[in-house]
C-alpha cells in the first residue's frame, strides 16, 4: 500500500482522489492536510480519518498529493525535502518562488508538476508537437479553452502548456503570445500564438487547439467530463514517483512508463 497525504483535502480534487484512492485498492490515505477552517469537525468525518492544518506532519516514504495554493505548496515543497516525501503538485497559477521551491525539492525527492493530470491532456501534449513537427511554418496556432465560471485563473495552466509547447516547436518567445482580441486588431501577425479563455457554467475543462493553414485546417481537442478523469490521472502520477529516484518529472513521463 502507498502511503498517500492529501494537500488540500477538502477541496474538490482532494475528494475526487480520496474517492479514487478508495477505489483503486493500492493507497491508505494517512493524512489530509488543509487550512484550519475547512477541516470537518470531528463528528464528520471517517472512521479513523487523520487531519492536520500543517505540512509538518509529512514522513518519510509518504507520497504527498498537492492541490491547494501557493504557500501551502511552498511548505509542502520544504517539508517533502526535509522528510523524504515525493512530491505530486497539481497546484495552478504559482509565481516563480512557488517554482523555484519546487525546483529546490526536487534536488532530494523526486517531486512532479502537473497543470492536468488528465492522460488525454498528456497525450493531447505530445500529439501537438508531433503534429507541428511536420506542418509548415506559415500554419496559425490558436487555443482556446472553457473552464466553470468558479476558476480563479485565467488562462488556464493547461493552455498556457499547449502555447509553451507551440512557441517551443515553433522557436518562438513567450512574447509570442496573443491573450484574446478586440478592436481594430489589424492583420494576424505570422508569428503569435493565440491564447482565449471561456468561462461559464459548470464546463470540468476543455482545451482545443487550432491549426489554420491555407484553405484547411486541423483542431486538436481534449474534453474532461468529469473530474475523475484528473484524479485517476494523479493517482497513476503517484504511483510512479513512489519508487522514482529525486527529480523533476512531468506527466509526459507517466505516460511513457505506461506504454
Amino acid at each position: 500500500m502507498i502511503p498517500l497525504v492529501l494537500l488540500g483535502a477538502a477541496g474538490r480534487m482532494g475528494r475526487a482522489i480520496e474517492q479514487a484512492a478508495g477505489e483503486s485498492g493500492d493507497f491508505q490515505i494517512r493524512l489530509r492536510i488543509d487550512r484550519p477552517q475547512q477541516i470537518p469537525p470531528p463528528s464528520a468525518r471517517g472512521a479513523g480519518e487523520a487531519w492536520s492544518d500543517s505540512p509538518e506532519a509529512i514522513a518519510a516514504g509518504d507520497v504527498v498529493v498537492d492541490f491547494s495554493a501557493g504557500p501551502g505548496t511552498c511548505a509542502a515543497a520544504r517539508a517533502c525535502a526535509a522528510r523524504g516525501a515525493a512530491l505530486v503538485s497539481g497546484t495552478t497559477g504559482l509565481d516563480g518562488a512557488a517554482e523555484d521551491e519546487l525546483k529546490a525539492a526536487a534536488r532530494r525527492v523526486a517531486v512532479l508538476r502537473a497543470a492536468n493530470f488528465s492522460l488525454g491532456i498528456a497525450a493531447l501534449r505530445r500529439s501537438l508537437r508531433e503534429v507541428l513537427a511536420v506542418l509548415p511554418a506559415s500554419w496559425d496556432i490558436e487555443i482556446v479553452e472553457r473552464h466553470h465560471r468558479g476558476k480563479a485563473d485565467s488562462p488556464s495552466g493547461t493552455a498556457l502548456h499547449l502555447a509553451g509547447d507551440a512557441a517551443a516547436a515553433r522557436g518562438l518567445a513567450a512574447g509570442a503570445f496573443r491573450f484574446g482580441r478586440e478592436g481594430r486588431a489589424g492583420p494576424r501577425p505570422a508569428a503569435e500564438i493565440g491564447v482565449h479563455a471561456v468561462r461559464g457554467g459548470t464546463w470540468v475543462g476543455d482545451h482545443a487547439v487550432l491549426l489554420a493553414g491555407e484553405g484547411e485546417w486541423i483542431e486538436l481537442r481534449h474534453v474532461a467530463s468529469d473530474r475523475q478523469a484528473f484524479a485517476y490521472g494523479a493517482l497513476a502520477a503517484a504511483r510512479y514517483m513512489a519508487t522514482s529516484p529525486p527529480g523533476l518529472y512531468t506527466m509526459d513521463d507517466v505516460l511513457n512508463q505506461r506504454r
